[in-house]
């Protein structure tokens, strides 16, 4: 019976750092998408996309590799920006549609979980404790959208009581739980994604939100 995947192309998606390269593209190409939407939203011209995009795309990156003391992943790879870019580009040339906040929403919700996922992986990977693999998890999640939404005069999604950077830290705590009993990377962060993609999607369509801190003072 012939495989359905060739061995090698199996070892590579068995190899973790195939794994990291697939996530993090998956999470600059998403998230500077919604940096193009940003600016789109707010009507500006092609170079401030190309800006929102990039600053979105790899912001939250850059910081997990600063903190982690690893080379900055852009500046290494040059084709994450031109991720960025071909995102801009698209964005600008689908136009004005109706659809487009709602698919900001939805594409954020995606790069929240892929990105909360990678950036635990990517801090696993050079040796971090799990609580810290935890943490850049969540700041690799979730930094470029604080930046971006600054920029376009938003506000932050850390200010907003629904469930954003939540999402983010259950993906990224579910890897690093998965991992523990060394599950396989690939399935550990398959499961992680869906999980926290699963939080902001019932966010998004239920309304979900976490409970404000209460204003009667206690006797």
């Amino acid at each position: 019976m012939t495989p359905l995947v060739d061995p090698e192309t199996a070892r590579a998606l068995a190899d973790p750092q195939q794994v990291l390269v697939a996530l993090d593209f998956a999470g600059v190409a998403v998230f500077a998408a919604t940096g193009a939407l940003a600016a789109a939203r707010e009507k500006h011209d092609l170079v401030t996309f190309a800006f929102f995009a990039a600053i979105t795309g790899v912001g939250g990156g850059t910081l997990r590799d600063l903190l982690i003391g690893q080379p900055v992943f852009w500046v290494e790879d040059w084709r994450y920006i031109a991720v960025c870019l071909l995102a801009a580009v698209t964005i600008w040339m689908i136009g004005r549609r109706d659809w487009r906040f709602r698919a900001l929403l939805w594409l954020d919700a995606v790069g929240l979980a892929a990105y909360g996922v990678m950036g635990a992986a990517k801090a696993e990977a050079v040796g971090m404790a799990p609580l810290i693999c935890i943490v850049m998890g969540a700041l690799t999640a979730c930094f470029g959208g604080i930046v971006r939404d600054l920029l376009a005069g938003q506000p932050s999604i850390l200010l907003r009581r629904e469930i954003t950077v939540s999402a983010a830290l259950l993906a990224a705590t579910a890897f690093v739980a998965l991992r523990l009993p060394e599950m396989p990377i690939w399935p550990a962060a398959v499961v992680a994604a869906l999980l926290g993609f699963a939080l902001r999607a019932g966010a998004l369509v239920y309304g979900w939100s976490l409970p404000a801190f209460p204003d009667r003072a206690r006797r």
